[in-house]
């Protein structure tokens, strides 16, 4: 039977987000599903962090699956983001930093975009379909850290990556709320996995 480590994380305070919905729902998840360990990490809103953190906690856990979350004030469900873009970061972070590339992730990848190898728009459908913490597919991860943190992860294994925008707390959900759905998004993708090593 497969096990291993899932890596998941949420972001911590900036802005007018004094409680991070992100951080708030991820510390709720459970510490194992199925046979997998769940690995819950809050990251700082820095650059600096990311560049550090990422690497270390891929190398470290050897994750089966990476899902990064953030709070997106735009977002009123669950939000798959598909891409992520390499550069255009020019907001700077929670220290006023920018990239250390200037307007750059510091990614070795050089590609322009990197798109998830998990199909987003099917775990979508069902959890429209079948959960009350409904979700949509999302092209603009925003062009922040959330969308540098998932170009990082992407780049490193893209058919293990995701990213995952929610809706500040009460907007509609409660933090249990979105716990409960990224937990169902988590059973999604490992299925898909699943179903490709099966096909293989």
């Amino acid at each position: 039977m497969t096990s291993g480590n899932i890596i998941v994380t949420g972001f911590g305070p900036f802005g007018d987000h004094s409680i991070n919905a992100s951080w708030e729902s991820v510390k709720l998840l459970p510490p194992k599903i199925d046979n997998y360990t769940i690995i819950k990490e809050e990251i700082s809103v820095s650059y600096d962090t990311v560049d550090k953190k990422i690497h270390l906690m891929w190398k470290e856990y050897d994750p089966a699956l990476v899902i990064h979350v953030g709070v997106s004030a735009l977002a009123d469900k669950i939000t798959l983001e598909t891409y992520a873009h390499k550069d255009g970061y020019i907001r700077t972070d929670v220290f006023g930093k920018k990239p250390i590339k200037g307007t750059e992730c510091s990614a070795e990848c050089t590609e322009k975009y990197l798109k998830a190898g998990i199909n987003v728009k099917d775990i979508c459908d069902h959890l429209n379909c079948n959960v009350s913490t409904k979700a949509c597919v999302s092209e603009n991860a925003g062009r922040y850290l959330c969308e540098y943190v998932f170009y990082t992860s992407l780049s490193i294994g893209k058919d293990k990556t995701m990213f995952i925008h929610v809706p500040p707390l009460g907007q509609p959900y409660s933090a249990e709320e979105l716990a409960s759905g990224i937990l169902e998004v988590i059973r999604c993708a490992l299925k898909q996995g699943a179903k490709c090593i099966e096909e293989a």
